[in-house]
């Protein structure tokens, strides 16, 4: 499916634009499931039998991408598998529910949402979201480099309403509003300036929510297992980096550095092997990438076949068919349509 070649409404934006419109009644399903996976990302939908109605339209705000989807209820999956895919592991998006009600799930948080609400979800980790009537909503996919959270503070500030009970997020959801309906109309000076602006403005109401995280750990406990995932990310290639290892370099009990990762949903190991995995499937992405033992071995793994086991239990496929579709596939999606939204 490519997306409609029909000249823009008046008024209507600049950009990709897909519509069920135009699509028989028995294509409209298949249509309207590949138009959102082109839009977010490989996505598993759940729609009811008859898809009365969907449309996505997208444009450019400077690095960031914006996007208004309008359609019927409809629930969209992000599993391992998908995630493991790629292509949108750098991004995170940034919406705003205007029309109909939703209900998120990531990092094991549920949210509910309403008209108004404005969230954040990862691309690169497995997402729920559940739409049960007509909506609509305005995105922005924000480069992750831009928004410049680390990996672990964005787990704290997914799937749960933004600025919700602050005054500053109340004038985050007109501006974000008007700056999707809007995008591709302005000079790219001015494009780029706004899209600065927006940013610093998620990035004071992303450190309200830090701060009240924060809160069920001392500042001191908050800042030393920031100090301790650091340490992890540089040491990945050591086989011999445990918890006790880790333990000993930070002059604390092993005790309290369990204590320490209650907070992130993940034991000492298990975070230790996510982030050697996410370095394995990156650097398997890249072209001409080595051998998949030796970047299995660079990262820490000290048996391929160890290796090759938790990598697809992790995303659902051999770290050998990963590496061989990122190296066969040729990316032919239209770069306007790299957006994302719902």
């Amino acid at each position: 499916m490519l997306p409609d070649s029909s000249r823009p409404e008046p008024g209507q934006l600049p950009g990709t634009h897909y519509t069920t419109e135009s699509q028989p009644l028995d294509r409209r399903r298949a249509h309207w499931r590949e138009a959102l996976s082109r839009t977010f990302g490989a996505v598993d939908m759940t729609v009811p039998d008859e898809v009365r109605s969907g449309t996505i339209q997208t444009a450019s705000l400077g690095r960031l991408q914006a996007v208004t989807v309008d359609g019927d209820c409809l629930s969209a999956l992000r599993t391992p598998r998908l995630v493991a895919q790629g292509g949108v592991d750098d991004y995170v998006v940034v919406k705003m529910l205007a029309r109909g009600s939703a209900q998120l799930e990531q990092d094991g948080r549920t949210a509910s949402l309403g008209p108004g609400d404005i969230f954040i979800y990862d691309l690169a980790r497995p997402v729920r979201m559940h739409l049960p009537q007509a909506f609509r909503t305005k995105s922005l996919r924000v480069p992750k480099d831009v928004l410049g959270l680390s990996e672990s503070a964005t787990v704290h500030v997914t799937a749960s309403p933004l600025g919700a009970d602050s005054p500053l997020g109340g004038l985050l959801a007109p501006l974000l509003a008007r700056l999707v309906d809007s995008a591709g109309t302005y000079p790219p000076r001015a494009s780029e300036l706004m899209a600065r602006n927006v940013v610093d403005l998620i990035g004071v109401l992303t450190d309200e929510q830090l701060d009240r995280a924060s809160r069920k750990t001392s500042a001191g406990n908050r800042a030393l297992l920031l100090q301790i995932q650091a340490f992890i990310d540089r040491h990945l290639a050591d086989p011999d980096l445990t918890p006790h290892v880790i333990a000993q370099a930070h002059h604390i009990s092993l005790r309290y550095l369990h204590k320490l990762f209650e907070t992130e949903d993940a034991t000492v190991g298990r975070w230790i092997q996510r982030r050697r995995l996410e370095a394995c499937r990156r650097e398997l992405a890249r072209p001409h990438c080595p051998a998949i033992a030796a970047v299995a071995h660079r990262c820490g793994f000290t048996s391929a076949a160890h290796f090759s086991r938790v990598f697809r239990s992790a995303y659902g496929i051999s770290p050998r068919e990963w590496r061989d579709t990122q190296a066969s596939v040729p990316d032919t999606t239209p770069s306007a349509s790299r957006l994302i939204g719902v």
